[in-house]
């Protein structure tokens, strides 16, 4: 009985103690948001933080129970340390583009870069330390900056966030703070292609929720848009010659890669999407062409008028909202070991497998093999020789246009290597239907991240590499759901 009574005890006071280390949002912020625009400096060796302006937002959007970040996902976190008794009562992992150009060959060889970037954590109300972690090549979090912000300090931008900008309610199903709150905001939209724009955002809606799983938790969002027209339509495409003055100056060739879309106005971008509550921005950009960008916790960017513009959208929320990694391996890309060789990546849906362990172990197919053979070398190779068969019709054609070709022969030549791309395309039909019973499992199949080997994906398909349905697999479908259980509590 004895026993009995001191085991009680204990559990009682650990449920004291748990209670009394419980961070109350109201014991420590006001109802509103602070944006720390800041601004990153540095090469692949050097970083630093320099921080530009304090502005005093609106009501705080976010859920007001949910301070301390569940996720251990981007390289960098914004923590806030009150002053007075030296608790963590904030903590949110982000990322950013000047972490991306780290990892590029310009940044190696010592190139520093300056990249705009914005946080928002609570309005404390006392004092607190601001600090910034990022990770190291072993994604171990190393100290980058720290500062004591004071909430009297006059030098804190308190004007209105409304800037007279025309916003919309496409979705409305409750408080921000209990709701999934997301943005559009329009990009390369002139003032007479306001209508367009609404009507973009309306479409872009409709495609977020006629897909798992956004479609099942749409009680749960509320989605807005934010008009502020641009000089003239469009976006920059330097590899064109093309330059267009617009409100965010988004820009292809981001890193040098010439399909990659983002902008450097990341602190208007949060000063325009301020005037709503929000949790992710969207960056509509009015063109056909193919391309769009997406960066955990801060922004998605995708062109509107692309015939693949849906999925390229849903395929950079991905990253911006959920964390989600790419999981293509044969794309030009900027990086260079952008994954380090031995180190478990953060990101919920590629795995290096440490130990033979997969991350997704509750969702593993049963009696799947570990890793997951699916016939890559062969896929690889006809995958490959299909590109450079494409990449050969199109010199070749360009050839024979240049010195006049007739037309009977520029038919003869594209009739050559179509034949040949379908001779390809057939056996790489065969070896998918060999195949086919493991395209709904649930495994570790190589090739994610960039790499071609030692990181592994979910399953054969999904829109974070190719899906012909345009569907998240299983994997991303639940880190999607865990992400949006986070923000909302309905």
């Amino acid at each position: 009985m004895r026993k009995k009574i001191l085991i009680l005890i204990c559990l009682l006071t650990c449920i004291g103690l748990h209670a009394d280390d419980e961070i109350r949002f109201n014991d420590y912020f006001e109802d509103r948001g602070l944006r720390v625009d800041f601004y990153f400096l540095g090469n692949a060796a050097e970083e630093s933080v320099v921080i530009g302006r304090l502005v005093r937002e609106g009501p705080w959007p976010e859920n007001p129970d949910r301070i301390l970040d569940a996720f251990e996902y981007g390289k960098y976190q914004v923590l806030v340390e009150d002053i007075a008794s030296g608790r963590l009562i904030f903590r949110q992992g982000f990322d950013c583009e000047f972490g991306e150009y780290q990892t590029t060959g310009p940044a190696r060889a010592g190139k520093k870069k300056v990249y705009e970037r914005s946080v928002r954590i609570p309005f404390p109300k006392q004092p607190v330390r601001l600090k910034f972690e990022s990770r190291d090549r072993n994604n171990v979090p190393r100290p980058l900056f720290a500062e004591e912000i004071d909430p009297s300090d006059t030098g804190i931008i308190r004007e209105t966030v409304y800037s007279g900008d025309e916003t919309f309610v496409l979705l409305e199903n409750g408080a921000p703070h209990h709701c999934v709150d997301f943005v559009f905001i329009g990009e390369g939209y002139t003032s007479s292609e306001r209508e367009k724009f609404r009507q973009d955002a309306e479409k872009y809606t409709g495609i977020l929720f006629a897909n798992e799983p956004y479609r099942k938790l749409k009680h749960r969002f509320n989605v807005r848009a934010v008009f502020r027209p641009s000089p003239e339509s469009a976006m920059d495409e330097p590899r064109q010659a093309v330059f267009r003055k617009t409100m965010l100056d988004a820009s292809f060739n981001a890193l040098g890669l010439d399909r990659y879309l983002l902008t450097q106005r990341n602190h208007r971008m949060r000063e325009i999407a301020a005037q709503v509550p929000y949790d992710a921005i969207i960056v509509l950009v009015n063109s056909m062409r193919y391309g769009g960008g997406g960066i955990y916790n801060d922004y998605c960017i995708t062109t509107v008028d692309n015939e693949r513009s849906g999925p390229v959208f849903l395929h950079e929320l991905g990253h911006s909202f959920a964390g989600l990694a790419d999981e293509y391996y044969s794309s030009e890309v900027a990086y260079e070991e952008f994954y380090p060789e031995g180190v478990e990546p953060l990101e919920p849906n590629i795995t290096a497998l440490p130990g033979g362990k997969v991350k997704w172990d509750s969702l593993l197919s049963p009696g799947i093999r570990i890793p997951t053979e699916y016939g890559k070398a062969e896929r690889d190779s006809l995958s490959a020789r299909l590109g450079r068969n494409r990449r050969e019709m199109r010199v070749t054609l360009e050839a024979a246009r240049k010195r006049n070709a007739s037309s009977d022969e520029i038919q003869s030549i594209e009739k050559s290597f179509k034949k040949k791309s379908e001779k390809l395309g057939k056996k790489l039909d065969e070896l998918r239907a060999r195949y086919s019973d493991l395209e709904d499992k649930v495994g570790a199949f190589e090739g994610a991240g960039y790499t071609s080997n030692g990181l592994y994906r979910p399953m054969i398909n999904c829109l974070m590499i190719y899906h012909p349905k345009n569907e998240f697999c299983r994997v991303c479908q639940a880190a999607i759901e865990n992400m949006i259980g986070y923000y909302s509590s309905r």
